[in-house]
């Protein structure tokens, strides 16, 4: 009789928790000014996750305990990534201003989209400036790596000094070097690296290299010492030279470590953002792409979507261009973990 009562006790709190969730929900995106929707969504979720607790069933309450632990990151992670993504991708069909929309347009965003050749721009020298910086951060890192692992006097100050231009923000890391490129190098090279679209790239190639080679060469620095010691001399003894150690015994050994630091670097490079802006703000010539002038020379996929909803007000356009680039980062992501997977079990 106890149990019966019980349990409808907790259907009862089940089923009064969502529906004022729910109500909540409805309210909030119906445009309701309601003033009591927030303690009203407070005591819905309240009431939910106590008809969870109260339920009587001792197989399933330990793990209703533990998702009462987890539901705060679970309800965060939902709120600000899945919802957001699930009405961009709605809102990219539509003609979107950044408060409302007004009608559906379907798939005019992304004609649009591919029809313009600023962005088809920004797409192909992300992809470049991608391709160069994965690489280029992996070689520097894992070098600075190497040299950082030696047993030698003050080895601590060096990593700290390589990693420390990670610590500095990249809007004011842009500036910096733009006063570098502009100012100082000036003079000795009577010529400005930002002053031309190619040589521009260049220096933010530079620029990037310099901010996120230290942080690169920590993760391989914690890699090379987890490698066990008596490996390192087994090799040794067999008369391995250090470059067979490198190649045959470190390499394969921190296989784990590439693939985490090329993620990184890959993902990194695609969101680039703040020193683009801060160094170039896009700006550079291209005298003729499909057929176009274009102003943006040096402006990448990151920059572009902010400059399509910021400066032309398009949020539409730029909610479509977002997604597209979701798709893209997601797509390569995941190939480049299936890739460096395989390589992990080959090596």
């Amino acid at each position: 009789m106890k149990g019966r009562s019980q349990s409808l006790q907790s259907i009862i709190l089940l089923l009064a928790g969502a529906f004022s969730t729910i109500y909540t929900l409805v309210l909030d995106f119906t445009g309701s000014k309601a003033t009591y929707r927030g303690n009203l969504l407070i005591l819905g979720v309240v009431l939910f996750f106590l008809g969870l607790y109260i339920l009587p069933s001792k197989k399933h309450h330990r793990k209703i305990v533990y998702f009462l632990f987890l539901f705060p990151l679970l309800f965060t992670f939902a709120v600000t990534v899945i919802i957001p993504l699930i009405l961009g991708i709605g809102y990219s069909f539509t003609d979107w201003t950044g408060i409302r929309f007004t009608k559906v347009v379907g798939l005019a965003n992304y004609q649009a989209m591919f029809k313009d050749p600023a962005f088809i721009w920004s797409v192909l020298i992300t992809f470049v400036f991608v391709i160069i910086n994965v690489v280029m951060i992996n070689l520097v890192g894992f070098l600075l790596a190497l040299l950082c692992t030696v047993k030698m006097r003050g080895v601590a100050f060096f990593r700290a000094a390589y990693f420390l231009p990670n610590l500095i923000g990249g809007i004011v890391l842009g500036y910096i070097w733009q006063f570098v490129f502009n100012n100082v190098l000036m003079n000795y090279m009577k010529f400005s690296m930002l002053s031309q679209t190619k040589t521009a790239m260049l220096a933010i190639i530079v620029v990037y290299l310099w901010q996120s080679g230290g942080y690169i060469m920590l993760i391989y620095v914690t890699g090379l010492t987890q490698i066990p010691g008596d490996v390192l001399e087994a090799a040794q003894i067999d008369g391995a030279t250090a470059l067979q150690t490198l190649f045959k015994v470190k390499l394969p050994m921190i296989a784990s470590t590439i693939t985490i630091c090329t993620f990184l670097t890959l993902t990194s490079a695609f969101k680039q953002f703040d020193v683009n802006m801060a160094l170039t703000n896009g700006t550079g010539s291209v005298a003729d792409f499909m057929g176009s002038y274009l102003s943006n020379g040096t402006q990448m996929l990151a920059l572009n979507i902010y400059n399509t909803a910021i400066a032309k007000n398009n949020f539409a356009l730029a909610q479509a261009k977002a997604i597209l680039f979701f798709i893209i980062l997601a797509v390569i992501s995941l190939i480049q973990v299936r890739i460096s997977n395989s390589r992990e079990v080959e090596m």
